[in-house]
């Protein structure tokens, strides 16, 4: 079927159906636009969604069980997912959309230059239809008047009245109207013809060539219509098995879910080593009581009354009721005496561990430099090897101070696992209030308000064990004495006031904590800075 032939006459109907067309063409188009609108709408929320649920903390703080593992695995699985919903809407908008509104902006000017043809033959159709009709008016005015003519002469050729001179005068008129009749149905004849094949011409020729490019175009608009429909639904298609990775990766975090695992991370990370209280004593205060011979008889046996041990009644439970009911502030220490033995040592080798790596860090820095430096002085030209010694000096200095730092913890962990058997029967160190003494600068002057190993308060014995701290009936030997460098105020509780250039006795070595006990003269004891002091210890302790 042809337009041009079987619709050689609608010109008008194929005017308003491609204008049709190009406005269903631009229908699609948005519909196009407010899908791939909501692809980034949905795309963005699911961003913002998983955003605000992704962890905010450092990787240490963020909790080791597998249901959190999994959780966080499923965020990183949807945010994958936004992402190809993303590339969906981008598809969609380039491949699609795009492609659409270019192709109909062609399509709205070639139906406009088609359209400008068609009314341009049937203008010329007209003028042609016009000359023709002019000319055909023109020949039957001339036809009549000639009749006139004809009939006036005959009148005048048969009346035996008019002269000679009206007859020939009538006759001239006569030949003269003839004459022009016969010019305009000449002129008549050649406009008729020559309209009738611009005719033919035009409903054979011109308007089914003009009308057959409509339709190429129209049939153009729908074959892209049904290849935008498949480009439409293969941007879909082909993010379909990324989708389903991100899907599997979900279920897979679903199944990592380990019940089992999570319980034995709650007990490896609340464990604290200690052992559960032991039973109260019965405390027999009756014993006083005067009975009679009676009561004497029929009574219970007089026993000795047990005396109770503070150690385990007091300071024992005082420490160890918190595991059932509210857990008492302890500040966070260098040595994190603060924790339970378990957590303590976990945490110590957690931190060894660390050092050791900062450690090797700098010892490949140092490494590092001696090479470049042997090289600057095989090849002087390269650079001054001097110039690097600052560095190098730098590098050994945070060597030794992570070693220190090292050491220290090390000796802190020996001593937690040493302990760790017998923890149950010693005080626990959760009760250690340690406070920075303030207004003094140490001798590295390197004295800040941090709780460093120079300057924790010393411990803070508790009122009930007296006798086993400071209430002992023979004070403890003097193992040595030191010399004070500078003025300690003795703020804290447990702590001793001293002058500068005070000479005091050492009773008890530090401890790792930083902190002397100390002897006054007058016999008061307490405990000081040890970077206050000059220790001179006896010789026969050095060795102990």
């Amino acid at each position: 079927m042809s337009w041009g032939t079987d619709l050689w006459d609608q010109f008008d109907n194929l005017d308003k159906h491609t204008q049709w067309g190009i406005d269903f063409l631009e229908r699609y188009a948005k519909f196009v636009k407010e899908r791939l609108d909501i692809e980034q709408t949905y795309a963005k929320q699911l961003r913002s969604l998983v955003k605000k649920y992704c962890p905010k903390r450092s990787k240490e703080d963020e909790p080791r069980f597998t249901s959190c593992l999994s959780f966080y695995s499923i965020l990183n699985e949807m945010n994958d997912y936004a992402g190809q919903r993303e590339v969906v809407a981008e598809e969609m908008g380039h491949k699609v959309y795009g492609e659409l509104m270019r192709y109909s902006q062609d399509l709205k000017g070639e139906r406009k230059h088609h359209l400008q043809e068609g009314r341009k033959t049937q203008q010329y159709l007209d003028q042609c239809w016009k000359h023709m009709d002019n000319s055909k008016k023109k020949f039957e005015r001339e036809c009549k008047e000639a009749e006139k003519s004809q009939i006036f002469y005959d009148r005048l050729d048969n009346d035996i009245n008019a002269t000679k001179s009206e007859v020939e005068k009538a006759k001239s008129q006569l030949y003269l109207r003839q004459h022009m009749a016969e010019e305009s149905k000449n002129e008549y004849a050649a406009q008729l013809q020559n309209f009738n094949s611009e005719q033919w011409k035009h409903f054979n020729v011109t308007i089914p060539q003009i009308f057959k490019n409509l339709q190429d175009m129209d049939e153009r608009r729908t074959v892209k219509l049904g290849e935008m429909y498949r480009c439409f639904a293969e941007v879909e298609r082909r993010v379909i098995p990324i989708i389903s990775k991100c899907l599997e990766g979900m279920v897979t975090a679903a199944k990592n879910v380990d019940e089992r695992r999570d319980s034995g991370i709650v007990v490896e990370s609340f464990k604290s080593g200690f052992e559960p209280p032991g039973d109260f004593p019965f405390e027999d205060f009756s014993q006083n009581i005067q009975r009679t011979g009676s009561d004497g008889t029929i009574g219970t046996p007089k026993t000795e009354a047990v005396k109770p041990d503070p150690k385990h009644t007091v300071g024992r439970t005082k420490n160890k009721l918190w595991l059932f009911g509210k857990k008492p502030k302890a500040p966070t220490l260098e040595d994190l005496s603060h924790l339970p033995p378990e957590q303590r040592r976990k945490k110590l080798i957690q931190r060894i561990d660390e050092l050791n790596k900062d450690l090797q860090k700098e010892m490949d820095q140092r490494d590092a430099l001696n090479k470049m430096k042997d090289v600057y002085e095989k090849n002087p030209q390269m650079g001054d090897p001097g110039s690097l010694q600052p560095k190098i000096s730098e590098t050994i200095c945070n060597m030794e101070k992570l070693r220190s730092e090292i050491h220290k913890n090390e000796s802190w962990l020996a001593e937690v696992e040493g302990k760790h058997g017998s923890r149950s029967e010693r005080r626990p160190s959760a009760d250690v209030n340690h406070h920075a003494p303030h207004g003094r600068e140490s001798p590295e002057g390197s004295y800040t308000d941090d709780h460093s190993q120079e300057h924790r308060s010393p411990p803070q014995p508790d009122p009930h064990e007296f006798d086993d701290e400071f209430d002992d009936d023979d004070p403890l030997p003097a193992i040595g004495h030191c010399k004070a460098l500078y003025s300690f105020d003795g703020s804290n509780e447990g702590t001793l006031v001293m002058n500068e250039n005070e000479v005091l006795y050492v009773i008890e070595e530090d401890k790792g904590d930083g902190w002397t006990r100390v002897r006054k003269q007058g016999g008061v004891e307490g405990y000081v800075p040890t970077s206050y002091v000059e220790i001179t210890l006896e010789k026969n302790n050095k060795g102990s």
